[in-house]
């Protein structure tokens, strides 16, 4: 199969790049943002005009995983969910290796509300992402979570599950999650913390 090569105009500053660059060769930004610390430390305008580059270079080749992961991730910032959760969901099918395209769509079918406010399918969906995440790449986040997943829904409704909250709460301290991860899942989510996670 031969190496199809995407080009669109910079974000930034218009110029010409492809898909595959990281920063542009004009201006130095971020031409691809491949992950959320990428996407959060830009301002909220050059989001909307990165996933709109991206949604432009979709047109021409919607399978490209870079430009999906990269819209999705600015849809997310921009608290658009169900934009972010079609890209996600298309950069996954090709993106068997990146845990965070897993995760994000996982935080994505929240859509902004606390777990115990979705239907069973919909929690039942984010365990299966979150599984998929947790098999690529075990990070404390994820387990975290999870915990926060199982203590707001199946806690709260008085649901037995295995592993429970605390069990997942124990293996995100054992990975390390740190408050700051954990702050930023917060606000991503625009959900309170709850007490005892």
């Amino acid at each position: 199969m031969a190496l199809k090569v995407t080009t669109l105009s910079c974000p930034s500053c218009g110029g010409p790049v492809t898909a595959e660059m990281t920063a542009c060769e004009y201006c130095g930004n971020p031409v691809m943002i491949t992950s959320f610390q990428a996407v959060s430390e830009v301002s909220a305008p050059m989001a909307r005009k990165h996933a709109l580059s991206c949604q432009q270079a979709l047109a021409a080749d919607p399978d490209n995983q870079n430009l999906n992961t990269s819209a999705a991730m600015c849809f997310l910032k921009l608290k658009q969910f169900d934009h972010a959760l079609k890209a996600f969901e298309k950069a996954m099918e090709f993106n068997f290796d990146n845990s965070e395209v897993f995760f994000y769509g996982a935080v994505c079918l929240l859509q902004g509300k606390m777990p115990f406010l979705h239907l069973r399918p919909t929690i039942d969906k984010i365990l299966s992402y979150m599984e998929s995440a947790l098999m690529i790449e075990q990070r404390g986040i994820y387990y975290y979570f999870l915990a926060y997943i199982k203590h707001d829904y199946f806690r709260r409704k008085y649901l037995n599950v295995t592993p429970n909250f605390s069990q997942h709460l124990e293996q995100a301290r054992r990975a390390h999650v740190s408050e700051t991860e954990i702050r930023q899942l917060f606000e991503l989510l625009g959900t309170p913390r709850p007490a005892g996670l």
